[in-house]
């Protein structure tokens, strides 16, 4: 997480204390109802603590964030590593590897991750450096799905892409010259990469791809927004597969 490691939010309180990651829940003190009740109950369950506080100091713990009265201070995000995301698509013969290229904005890692556990995705690479990280803002825009994602985090994504093709997957790259995304072949291991918001897909890692792929528009903008390339793709793999 950021240096707060504090989550926010109903459903990413919610999973957090179910992942036992919880050290302290502070909740509005007016608050009532069924949501508060369930909370409590995951607090008490995990030996959470819980102090009601105003608004004011979940304004402040949150960064000012859409909390809903619910922020839950947390241990550090425990990523995945490679070798443990590889263990999991080993006796596959079908799966899915997401490759963040210096994905930056915090609301559009939450929101693959989101996409990413609907559509069934074994694993997310992102870089250590130059990228967003699962902080409170991507835990709470995925809502709770970042609980769920394994997500490693590696210092150069082209070995990683190496090491991908090693152990028999294929490697996509997204671009606006490629080949269309429902004329794509989408079987058997798939690593698809999406690039940074503005850049779009590293020049590097362009010559390591096997293959590049395109969504079709017709508007008057050149690209679209990461996350939604990305949901259209993860759902064309899922249909296929489907």
């Amino acid at each position: 997480m950021d240096n707060k490691d504090f989550v926010y939010g109903f459903y990413a309180v919610t999973e957090a204390l179910e992942a036992n990651r919880g050290n302290k829940l502070f909740v509005l003190e007016t608050l009532r109802g069924e949501k508060v009740e369930k909370i409590k109950e995951l607090a008490r369950e995990f030996n959470v603590p819980v102090k009601w506080v105003d608004k004011a100091k979940l304004n402040l713990l949150s960064d000012d964030g859409v909390h809903q009265g619910f922020v839950l201070a947390v241990n550090p995000y425990a990523y995945s590593t490679l070798d443990e995301i590889l263990e999991i698509v080993a006796s596959k013969d079908q799966a899915t590897i997401l490759l963040l290229d210096e994905i930056e904005d915090p609301h559009n890692l939450g929101s693959i991750l989101r996409t990413a556990d609907a559509s069934g995705v074994d694993g997310i690479i992102i870089p250590k450096n130059r990228a967003v990280g699962v902080t409170s803002v991507a835990a709470k825009t995925s809502t709770g799905a970042s609980e769920y994602m394994k997500i490693a985090r590696v210092t150069n994504i082209a070995q990683t892409i190496k090491k991908l093709k090693d152990v028999g997957f294929w490697v996509f790259g997204t671009d606006m010259n490629g080949t269309p995304y429902d004329k794509w072949n989408a079987s058997g291991k798939v690593a698809l990469i999406i690039g940074n918001e503005g850049r779009g897909m590293s020049p590097g890692l362009k010559k390591e791809v096997d293959e590049l792929v395109t969504i079709p528009m017709v508007g008057h903008v050149q690209s679209l927004n990461a996350s939604v390339a990305a949901g259209i793709l993860m759902y064309e793999i899922f249909r296929k597969r489907s």
